[in-house]
């Protein structure tokens, strides 16, 4: 999951990326309106956490643009403690929820994942795959109940893939989600991650099909329906007598 960061207090902006970053989120940070329009309209996210006091442009006019654009990506708002009109106002504009500043770094995170939840679809805290299952509040993968050791960009592509399953992700789209800015990360270590995940998944029947030229796709599982034993005599095979 990829979160942009709008936040022009330094101190606040470097704590929050470092905890976002820790928890598992690639966090980009900027520090004004302009740069926040700008990352909005040139790069893809799933979630914005935005503060309305921003210079250069307002956090309100940073929303206004970004659903005059038809986005749909999921806000969270920042807010001076006393701000309650700027509250009102950007949650008609179209954000989801917000925080009054100061806030516990515990609730911001709960509400993250409550939001990037959200954005992906909503759904139940807990996505299941056949035998896999995913623990979007704690971030941890299960086979068969028995925890796998997946890295953090394994367990980041992982997320990418069940919140679309049966649906193609193309690497470009891979590297969107899970990397930030700065990060040199090439298509041909989308395949190693991919190829380790699979090593990981695949013996209990988890398949990622790769499209060639386009991407992957996380394959629907299917059960095969047990036998049912017949007590049809005909169907009953028997010896010919010699």
């Amino acid at each position: 999951m990829r979160i942009l960061l709008a936040e022009d207090d330094s101190v606040l902006a470097d704590g929050l990326t470092r905890s976002l970053r820790q928890s598992g989120y690639a966090t980009d940070c900027v520090h004004n309106g302009q740069e926040a329009d700008t990352a909005l309209t040139t790069q893809d996210f799933d979630l914005l956490i935005l503060d309305l006091g921003l210079p250069k442009m307002s956090g309100l006019e940073v929303l206004r643009r970004l659903r005059a654009r038809n986005s749909h990506l999921p806000v969270l708002i920042l807010t001076a403690a006393d701000s309650i009109e700027q509250r009102v106002k950007g949650l008609d504009l179209g954000a989801d929820d917000y925080m009054a500043k100061p806030f516990a770094l515990s609730e911001l995170e709960a509400r993250v994942r409550a939001l990037t939840r959200r954005g992906a679809g909503g759904g139940p805290t807990i996505i299941k795959h056949g035998p896999l299952s995913y623990d979007q509040v704690g971030r941890i993968a299960y086979i068969h109940e028995q925890m796998l050791d997946l890295s953090a960009r394994e367990l980041g592509l992982l997320e990418v893939l069940l919140q679309r399953t049966g649906r193609l992700v193309s690497k470009d789209q891979l590297v969107d989600h899970l990397c930030e800015w700065g990060e040199e990360v090439s298509n041909n270590a989308i395949e190693v991650y991919v190829h380790r995940l699979r090593k990981k998944i695949e013996i209990d029947g988890v398949r990622i099909a790769t499209v060639r030229g386009l991407g992957y796709c996380l394959e629907k599982f299917f059960v095969a329906p047990t036998a049912k034993a017949t007590t049809d005599p005909a169907a009953v095979p028997h010896s010919e007598p010699q």
